[in-house]
Parts: structure tokens; sequence; C-alpha cells
């Protein structure tokens, strides 16, 4: 008796291609799977090797980075990369370096001419023309200096890049210095990152200044107290890195590498001083 011809031989090719299929989603899963452990152990390797250089501090507030005296110790900093990891680190970061400068600038923010927060942009370190500047200057107050020596040495050894903004309140200037709360909040902002280049030794590429006149305000203008808080000068520890940290502790070492490498300084500076 003749046999019927089979019409279901597809189902065998169909069950080759499901089962090759299925294989090759695996094999997509668990080379994601390993990606994910390499990067663990290669940020892992990083980190170590970052701190065996001194770059990071320990944890151990007995221990000290290289070349750094006692009274230069560092605020600890550690960043573990990966996307997963790096944003709480960091903003664990910028809270210890908060608190660290909170403990160190008690007095000065007792007698409200420094203030400190953790924004959007990262933590704000505001340093109130009250404290720090004559009105309608561009220099910092002699006095003040000791202030910002401490805000500065607590940076220098972090490895985030730092904003450093000019603001006024609306009250319009002209001077023959100054024609406007443009230019002078520009040059309150490069004349503070000219200071951390200069005397503080900090790499250039670490900073950039703007000044913003009085549209930044973060209190009403319409009162005495209000328009003091607006006229500041605002050091932005940013949660963002673009070099690594000077650890050398020798000034004239420092200042001679920096020359070499960056022969305009304030090229790495942004200006915004533009006319209304």
């Amino acid at each position: 008796m003749k046999s019927r011809p089979s019409h279901e031989r597809w189902l065998v090719s169909y069950a080759d291609f499901i089962t090759l299929l299925f294989a090759f989603f695996v094999v997509l899963y668990a080379s994601s799977q390993a990606d994910r452990k390499k990067q663990a152990e290669f940020a892992q390797a990083i980190h170590e090797a970052f701190r065996t250089l001194g770059l990071f501090q320990p944890a151990d507030p007995n221990a000290k980075g290289l070349g750094q005296s006692a009274d230069q110790a560092a605020t600890p900093v550690n960043i573990v990369l990966g996307d997963d990891l790096a944003a709480p680190q960091m903003k664990q970061d910028l809270e210890r370096i908060q608190k660290d400068l909170e403990a160190k600038l008690s007095n000065q923010i007792a007698q409200h001419v420094v203030a400190m927060r953790i924004g959007r942009d990262g933590l704000v370190i505001s340093l109130r023309e009250a404290g720090f500047y004559d009105s309608g200057s561009a220099v910092p107050q002699p006095d003040s200096l000791s202030s910002i020596t401490t805000i500065a040495s607590s940076l220098r050894f972090t490895p985030y890049d730092i904003r450093i903004e000019g603001h006024t309140d609306n009250i319009p200037i002209h001077t023959g210095q100054f024609d406007s709360n443009w230019e002078l909040s520009t040059a309150r902002a490069t004349r503070m990152a000219r200071l951390f280049i200069e005397r503080y030794n900090f790499q250039p590429r670490r900073l950039s200044a703007s000044g913003y006149a009085e549209f930044h305000p973060v209190a009403d203008n319409g009162t005495t107290d209000g328009r003091g808080q607006n006229r500041r000068v605002d050091i932005i520890v940013l949660p963002q890195v673009s070099a690594p940290p000077v650890i050398n502790a020798d000034p004239a070492v420092t200042r001679v590498a920096q020359e070499r490498s960056n022969p305009a300084p304030l090229a790495a500076m942004s200006h915004s001083a533009v006319r209304p």
C-alpha cells in the first residue's frame, strides 16, 4: 500500500531554527554578565592603583598621601567607576568635603559670610562680599585669605573640577574700573581662579570662571539682607573629573610643570563678561 507524503517536514527546520535562536540569546546573556563582571574588576583595579599612588586618600584618618604634611591632610576621596556606582559615591565624597569645611570654617559660617550646600551642580561654597571683598572691588580682602587658604587646601587634593562664579545684587555699578555688574562679577571670579592657580598650585584645566552679574540671585534683592546674600563668589565642586589632583607638595616644582604644560593658564577659563 502506497503511503501518503508528509506535509510536516517544515517542523524539523523550524525546531532547528528555534534551537539556534535560543542558543544565540543564551550566548548574548552570558557575554553581558561577563562584561559586567569585567567592568567591576576593572573599576576596582583602577581604584586600587590610584589609591596606591596617593591620588585617592585611604579611609584611615591617620594615613597620609604622598607629598602631604600633617597640616595638609586632605579630605579622603574615593571614586568607584561604573555608571551604577559613580553617582552615589561622588555624592558621598562631596558630603564629606562639606562636613570637613563646615568644621574648619564654623566661625565664618556663624558670621554668615560663608555658606555651603549641595545642589544640582555639586557642592556650592558661597563667599559673601561682606566677609571677602570691599564694595566694588575684585581683590579679596587680606583678612579673608586665611579662609580661602582653608578652602583651597581641602579642595586641592581632590580630583574634582571646580567652577568659580561671580554674582552681584541688582544695584547698577559704574566705576572707573567696572562699567557694570557683569564686569565686576567676572573680575571677581577670574581673580579667584588665578589665586587658586598661582598661590595654591591648582591645575588650570580643573578650573573655570564665569560672571553672572545680578541674574542668578539666591535671595530677594528687595531687602538689604537679600542683596547681601546675592553679592557673592561661589566656588562649586563639580561631580566630574578632567585631571588627577596635584600631589607634589613642592610649589616650585608644581609651578614649573604647570607652565610647561599650560603656557597660558587663563586660557582654561571661560568668561561671561557680556554687557546686557
